[in-house]
């Protein structure tokens, strides 16, 4: 067994990540960030879930649609479907699941 305390956990670069594990076509990662990532689509479902921080979601279900905004705190959760443009903006440091495709991201 593995003991990950997740708000302990930091990268030296923004979004860095520690693998967690992998299901079939999916994995899991740690990810810390202080900065913005960048607009983008999956290629299949993602997990996205804020562990520790505040992150602004921007999502759209196009690249095309005029993107909506929600603030995600600890705990919260957003599932994105294949196809579903969004970026993360932290607010100052975050610490985030994610769990998507292995070919994504």
């Amino acid at each position: 067994m593995d003991l990950i305390d997740a708000t302990q956990f930091t990268a030296d670069r923004a979004w860095g990540s520690l693998p967690l594990m992998s299901m079939g076509d999916y994995r899991a990662k740690l990810h810390w960030t202080d900065q913005p990532f960048e607009w983008h689509e999956n290629d299949g479902e993602e997990l996205f879930v804020v562990l520790d921080g505040v992150v602004d979601m921007h999502y759209a279900s196009s690249e095309h649609e005029a993107p909506r905004v929600v603030e995600l705190r600890p705990g919260q959760i957003a599932v994105f479907r294949a196809g579903d443009w969004h970026v993360a903006h932290p607010r100052d440091a975050a610490r985030i699941l994610v769990v998507e495709r292995t070919c994504s991201m």
